[in-house]
């Protein structure tokens, strides 16, 4: 893990910004050439949805986007119109969509302890769990529309002890995995560090928990770290079933000078993506790796995403993946 002063960071932001400020990160044609759908979450650029769309498109050089929220609604909160505009956006910058990443089951679990989790966390996961059943449908109908087979999911808000419960979230997720598969659909588990799942260790035990082949993981090493599983990465990931891996999240984490764990830019903290990419390149993987930037210390989404994504190109190209 890479430590640095506040003040030394800073002033590399500072350049570094400046520098994506000046011109783009990179072109069409290098993008081209990754092994890896490389993409980034819109709204983690921006709310204007055109606008995230163009700076994913003209500036990173990106074909791929994840859809989350735009014009601060989540993407089921849209309506029949709203989303025609963003397949009008993506038609317009020649963007495709990897997955939808929802908030199903980012809710409590019936009969277990209330928690009361992080908010900033929810993005968009306001629905009870009466209401996930017809939440994933919307879902399943919009990875539908947008021509994608992956619905994001996770399993719950987390409990301090979800051992009495797990057999039947596990149950729920079968059931879910069943639904989607029904419509040519796949489930994908992020493994979240405010759920039940957070670490690869709990992912790998949840997915040996639940054997539909409708049903894998959106694995987020930085998520990992966040709930203390300094190790994610190789320790972590050596314990996943790697044909189960269909979407990867890029974020890091790291200690502040109090010790506290806080998102920090991509090449920073104790995610080596670098590594993390040579791995997914060995086991043959195909799927998104789309940037979840969560780090603000830049100041604004945008130039957080930035930043963050300057340090996930030198990443890829690193790894011989870009």
């Amino acid at each position: 893990m890479q430590e640095f002063s506040r003040r030394s960071f800073l002033a590399g932001a500072g350049m570094t910004a400046a520098a994506c400020a000046a011109r783009p990160l990179f072109g069409m044609a290098a993008a081209s050439g990754s092994p890896f759908k490389v993409s980034v979450i819109t709204d983690e650029i921006s709310q204007d949805f055109d606008h995230a769309c163009s700076v994913a498109s003209k500036e990173f050089g990106l074909g791929w986007v994840e859809l989350r929220g735009m014009w601060k609604k989540s993407l089921h909160e849209l309506s029949d119109s709203e989303l025609g505009q963003v397949e009008s956006i993506l038609a317009k910058y020649d963007l495709r969509v990897t997955d939808m990443a929802s908030p199903v089951f980012k809710t409590d679990w019936p009969g277990a302890p209330k928690r009361h989790p992080d908010k900033s966390q929810d993005f968009g996961s306001n629905e009870t769990f009466k209401q996930q059943s017809e939440l994933l449908a919307k879902y399943i109908d919009l990875a539908k529309r947008f021509k994608t087979n992956k619905v994001r999911c996770f399993d719950f808000w987390r409990l301090e002890n979800v051992a009495p419960y797990r057999a039947g979230i596990n149950a729920k997720l079968a059931e879910a995995a069943a639904t989607c598969g029904k419509q040519g659909t796949l489930l994908v588990l992020e493994n979240e560090f405010e759920c039940n799942t957070a670490t690869a260790r709990e992912a790998a035990d949840t997915l040996a928990g639940v054997p539909s082949p409708y049903f894998g993981m959106n694995w987020d090493p930085g998520n990992a770290v966040m709930r203390g599983e300094l190790d994610a990465f190789p320790a972590g990931w050596n314990l996943l079933p790697k044909k189960r891996i269909f979407h990867c999240h890029v974020k890091s984490a790291m200690k502040d000078a109090s010790g506290k764990m806080v998102w920090a830019p991509v090449g920073k903290g104790y995610v080596d993506w670098t590594a993390q990419f040579r791995a997914l390149k060995q086991i043959g993987y195909h799927q998104a790796v789309s940037l979840e930037t969560h780090w603000r210390g830049a100041g604004t989404p945008e130039a957080s995403t930035r930043i963050s994504f300057a340090g996930m190109k030198q990443a890829l190209e690193a790894s011989g993946t870009w």
